[in-house]
């Protein structure tokens, strides 16, 4: 397992807890965070080429959160991936911390996009593809992190109609299912990226290896979705 120092301390997926713990107040939207704790660590951990050192190379992967109204589980990945000092967290949602309850790309160290209103991060990743095979950058890869119940929202239905045909193979989506969409089938969300021309995977949300195979499966000439399946939001 890969560890960052902070201080002289070091931080692995086991202090994640810890460091969610010392972000208190109101309006932290827990299930909205924890869901996503498990596909951070893996993404940062395992997959994404991107470290604070690396935050403005023009080849580093981009990781874009759109489901933005819980960070917490972002900003204790990126502290405990030396992104942002722990000692930060503390503060989260204060007047004056740069942690806001949505994450802002100029007060976040390691945050591409401010996010948090559903719906955008999709849209603006396949943006971010196409600049980028528009700059012949055909290395970096494009992550991002959208919530299942964002799928109500028409501008990722036509995100995801335009990616399969541009053949947009450096641009990858997870998809947490936590059965918070209002209008959506069981099972029909890889469906539905499927009939617009993308390989999909799901896998169980929690289990690291599932995610790192799932992560890292070929795709050629096509973006890739994985859904990661977790607990309910209202179990």
């Amino acid at each position: 397992m890969t560890t960052a120092t902070d201080l002289g301390r070091t931080h692995g997926y086991d202090d994640l807890p810890r460091l969610m713990g010392l972000m208190t107040g109101d309006e932290k939207h827990g299930p909205a965070a924890t869901s996503t704790l498990d596909v951070l660590w893996v993404l940062y951990d395992r997959v994404l080429r991107v470290t604070p050192e690396r935050r403005a190379d023009p080849d580093r992967d981009r990781f874009l959160l759109s489901k933005g109204h819980g960070p917490m589980a972002y900003y204790a990945v990126l502290a405990a991936k030396g992104f942002l000092p722990a000692e930060w967290l503390p503060g989260f949602g204060t007047y004056d911390s740069p942690l806001g309850h949505h994450p802002d790309r100029v007060l976040v160290p390691g945050a591409e996009i401010g996010s948090g209103s559903l719906g955008h991060g999709l849209p603006i990743a396949v943006g971010t593809a196409l600049g980028l095979r528009a700059q012949g950058r055909t290395d970096p890869a494009v992550w991002v992190l959208i919530g299942d119940a964002e799928l109500d929202e028409g501008s990722n239905h036509e995100a995801i109609a335009f990616a399969g045909p541009a053949g947009l193979d450096r641009l990858h989506t997870v998809v947490i299912d936590n059965s918070s969409a209002s209008h959506a089938l069981p099972g029909g969300i890889a469906a539905r990226f499927e009939a617009a021309g993308w390989s999909a995977v799901t896998v169980d949300g929690r289990d690291h290896a599932a995610l790192y195979a799932a992560f890292t499966a070929p795709h050629p000439g096509r973006p890739h979705v994985v859904v990661a399946r977790v607990e309910p939001k209202n179990a």
